[in-house]
């Protein structure tokens, strides 16, 4: 029985890395990489049983009277097109760190047959600079989830870059939060977390995290008034302060951007010179920096003193651009 079990598992290997609609095999072969591969020498009858099992666990393997060829697995966990996607997403994400990128990209790859993989592999990726150093990513997914799910404080250290770009520890002192959710913004990873010391909620960057442990303190309840999800959405680029209502004017040019930030939900009200009025609600730092971003095609209108706030800024910086 011991070897009837290995031999299928043994052929779901087979199957899984060496076959796909491009790269059938036929009955001979899948019993000679058996033996080759696993030392196991199996009969004609012993490797048909051995396609039932699988089929009868949920595998979809294409037979020879189907395709007129031979055998391949037809089914599997992931399209192409889905590990394809996946592996680009995870190469894109600045929050996780080289190493971890590409162990979870080889974990995905496996999925495939070793034909597409190889087609992914083939592929020209430029290195992605801005990847985070910080390797305690993933570690901190699950422990910020299994504190969520408890109801536990979580203490850790905050890092920040220095003149010499290494990341040190913002402070002495640990911080001591009680996490709320996980938010993705600005392509990063969030903590959003409530404090027994201020009002409302606060935030903080999964991979600027270090040395975290769940406490033994029990998170309260979440008053219903506060919504965290609007809290982060209201956070522009996730920066700190009070939000508030601010109108811009923008030129037409720049509606695709806008959207990708905000959202086709956001409001927006047409000109008639070319430009439509946005408005948000945002923190006045998360304004201002949208503002820089935007400089030639974004005016802030409203309101007037973050107007005159901003205005000083660029004098600011008009004056120290004259300087010799």
């Amino acid at each position: 029985m011991a070897e009837k079990k290995q031999s299928a598992l043994a052929l779901l290997d087979i199957l899984i890395t060496s076959t796909d609609e491009e790269h059938i095999l036929s009955g001979k072969q899948l019993l000679d990489l058996l033996e080759k591969q696993y030392g196991l020498k199996l009969e004609r009858r012993t490797l048909y049983s051995n396609l039932n099992i699988l089929e009868q666990n949920g595998y979809h393997i294409s037979r020879f009277e189907d395709n007129g060829k031979g055998y391949y697995l037809e089914g599997r966990q992931f399209e192409k097109a889905e590990v394809l996607l996946l592996c680009n997403a995870i190469h894109a994400s600045h929050f996780i760190s080289a190493k971890q990128s590409d162990q979870l990209i080889r974990k995905l790859l496996k999925t495939l047959s070793r034909y597409q993989a190889a087609e992914f592999l083939d592929q020209v990726y430029l290195p992605n600079p801005q990847k985070t150093p910080n390797k305690e990513l993933l570690y901190h997914l699950g422990l910020v989830s299994e504190a969520i799910r408890d109801h536990k404080t979580l203490h850790f250290r905050y890092l920040r870059y220095d003149v010499h770009k290494k990341l040190v520890p913002r402070r002495e002192e640990e911080y001591i939060v009680e996490p709320r959710y996980i938010v993705y913004a600005d392509t990063r990873a969030y903590m959003i977390v409530t404090s027994p010391h201020y009002e409302g909620f606060g935030h903080y960057r999964l991979d600027r995290m270090s040395r975290a442990v769940l406490g033994e303190e029990k998170v309260p309840v979440l008053p219903k008034e506060l919504d965290a999800y609007e809290y982060a959405r209201n956070k522009l680029f996730m920066y700190t302060g009070e939000p508030e209502t601010v109108l811009f004017r923008c030129q037409e040019r720049i509606m695709d951007p806008m959207i990708d930030l905000f959202g086709t939900g956001v409001s927006v009200f047409p000109g008639q010179d070319g430009t439509f009025a946005l408005q948000i609600l945002t923190s006045r730092t998360g304004a201002k920096f949208l503002a820089q971003q935007y400089l030639d095609a974004l005016e802030i209108l409203e309101p007037e003193d973050l107007r005159e706030e901003f205005r000083q800024q660029l004098q600011e910086a008009e004056e120290r651009y004259r300087k010799e």
